[in-house]
């Protein structure tokens, strides 16, 4: 391992570090390190006419992606090193764990933020990843799981679009980003943002259900959402101790009708029971 290799290492461990909640890296750290940052811009519509193209080199744009389901972005560079490839192998295994089926609940894109990356590369990594996904036992992927490549401008758009910032390395020829995924809405709204290189299969369903707005996911994750709320600071979901005491009261409240509304029932057969007997003592 060269000299360059292990610096572009080690400039992507620092990052992958860098924390999401600071959006200003501290003044101490290296000045390239400063202008790394994810910012979150929840809510966000991502363009839908930026150009690209797809890891068959056809022209396609972002909104070619959007209306039929949530998606999962991921942005990465196809010829890093290090940092890339864990973030694209922590995505794969949440949707390996996940119960939601890629094409089915949901769609992946994954842009590359190097305008050198070519078709020929995306394609590459689009092979390798769905034949993971499969090997899994579930069902093709490479309709569903999107490699793009763009120029300056549409990777520039796209980027501050969702709050990516990222630097490019001269002395090393690599750049210098943080990690993360990120959920769209159908429609390309920026809905969720999970750090680091590996995502809680729960937080990624759940980020999922919010993103559709309900219409994917069971009565069980609408109950789940109840009780967890997405924590911008962190990118996870939480407990709610407020709802879950709501959700107790109400449960305990329903329980104490549903035993009352019995009780009358009986009392009420009882009584009607005991008025027909002494009628029929009187007739005798």
């Amino acid at each position: 391992m060269n000299a360059n290799t292990i610096a572009a290492l080690c400039l992507a461990v620092i990052a992958l570090a860098a924390s999401p909640a600071h959006a200003q890296m501290n003044s101490a750290a290296p000045p390239i390190l400063r202008e790394v940052s994810i910012s979150q811009n929840l809510n966000a519509q991502i363009p839908a006419d930026l150009p690209f193209r797809d890891e068959n080199g056809n022209p396609v744009r972002l909104g070619d992606y959007f209306g039929a389901r949530p998606i999962v972005l991921s942005l990465v560079y196809f010829n890093c090193p290090a940092l890339c490839t864990e973030v694209l192998n922590g995505e794969l295994h949440t949707m390996q764990a996940s119960s939601l089926t890629l094409g089915k609940d949901y769609d992946a894109v994954s842009v590359s933020f190097d305008p050198k990356d070519t078709p020929d590369v995306a394609r590459a990594k689009r092979d390798v990843y769905t034949a993971q996904y499969r090997q899994f036992g579930r069902p093709a992927a490479a309709q569903n799981w999107h490699f793009l490549t763009g120029d300056a401008a549409s990777i520039n758009a796209l980027t501050k679009a969702v709050g990516f910032h990222y630097a490019y390395d001269p002395a090393i020829n690599q750049f210098a980003h943080a990690a993360a995924i990120v959920l769209l809405t159908p429609d390309g709204r920026v809905s969720r943002y999970f750090y680091g290189i590996t995502y809680a299969a729960r937080d990624f369903r759940l980020g999922l259900v919010d993103a559709s707005s309900g219409k994917i996911g069971t009565l069980t994750d609408q109950a789940m959402l109840f009780c967890y709320q997405y924590d911008p600071e962190t990118g996870k979901y939480g407990m709610v101790v407020m709802n879950i005491v709501r959700a107790g009261g109400a449960l305990t409240l329903l329980a104490l009708g549903i035993f009352m509304f019995v009780m009358f029932r009986r009392d009420r057969r009882n009584a009607l029971a005991s008025s027909a007997a002494n009628s029929a003592a009187r007739l005798s």
